[in-house]
């Protein structure tokens, strides 16, 4: 790695949800599709995910039966994020979603 290169790296932790929707490969296609709009739905009304997101202090990374959030602010936050989702969802009984929960040192390469 070049000393340019080296300088443009910047490390910050990231705190990161991952959810998944529990039984997506037993789902019809059409199921699958409204399961994860559903999680979307949810998700984006979330408090916490909307507070980082005005930020700039969230990456959102799709991953077929769900999604990754990696939040950088505090490890509080995507606990407390994860606790409005599964309020939010338990009125709705097709949502079962799957967590957890990391946190470790994370690269922004800017060009």
């Amino acid at each position: 790695m070049s000393a340019e290169t080296a300088s443009n790296l910047k490390f910050e932790i990231g705190h990161v949800l991952f959810i998944d929707i529990v039984g997506y490969s037993k789902l019809s296609v059409n199921e699958q599709h409204a399961a994860v709009e559903e999680l979307n739905q949810i998700v984006r009304a979330s408090e916490q995910f909307q507070k980082a997101e005005r930020a700039s202090r969230l990456l959102k990374i799709p991953t077929g039966d769900g999604m990754a959030l990696v939040f950088y602010t505090s490890p509080e936050v995507p606990a407390q994020c994860a606790v409005e989702i599964s309020s939010r969802s338990r009125n709705i009984p097709a949502c079962n979603f799957g967590w957890e929960f990391t946190a470790g040192r994370l690269v922004a390469w800017s060009m």
